[in-house]
């Protein structure tokens, strides 16, 4: 069964897991120093959070399948839907392993269609993500700017 999947970057981690958690009467399953996810049942839904967005707002949605083979089937959909597909393959992202491809709807909104294969110690580079989607100028895990800042880290 497939899951919905819903990415929102925020300014501040902390208030927006404490916002979310009692917003879905739940505890994230996934929680880093940038990135916080939620795996609900009710409703069926992969909700992530993450301060790597360019700016506070929807990042972007998605189909989460379960197998290569329901990966397969939304594929098949995604061209009978028709626009510009960029099938991004095997990739590390959101501290985890999938295969991917995106997608714009009519209303530039990037949807993100993926099967997680495994974890990943990392958030990753995004550079995978970058060269996917660069002619959608909207990178999913590209570190913001305010990331280096909060760490006290030099960009």
């Amino acid at each position: 069964m497939k899951r919905f999947h819903v990415h929102v970057a925020v300014d501040d981690l902390k208030q927006s897991i404490g916002f979310y958690s009692v917003l879905f009467a739940a505890e994230p399953s996934v929680i880093k120093t940038d990135y916080a996810k939620w795996m609900l049942d009710d409703p069926r839904v992969n909700f992530a959070i993450s301060t790597r967005g360019r700016q506070p707002g929807l990042d972007h949605l998605g189909i989460q399948a379960e197998s290569g083979d329901e990966l397969k089937d939304i594929y098949a959909r995604l061209h009978k839907a028709g626009g510009n597909i960029v099938e991004q393959g095997q990739t590390s992202c959101c501290y985890a392993k999938s295969e991917k491809s995106w997608i714009d709807d009519p209303a530039g909104i990037s949807w993100e269609t993926f099967h997680t294969t495994g974890e990943s110690i990392d958030y990753g580079d995004g550079s995978g993500e970058r060269v996917a989607r660069v002619a959608h100028e909207k990178p999913c895990c590209a570190p913001a700017p305010k990331v280096a800042e909060a760490c006290g880290c030099q960009a």
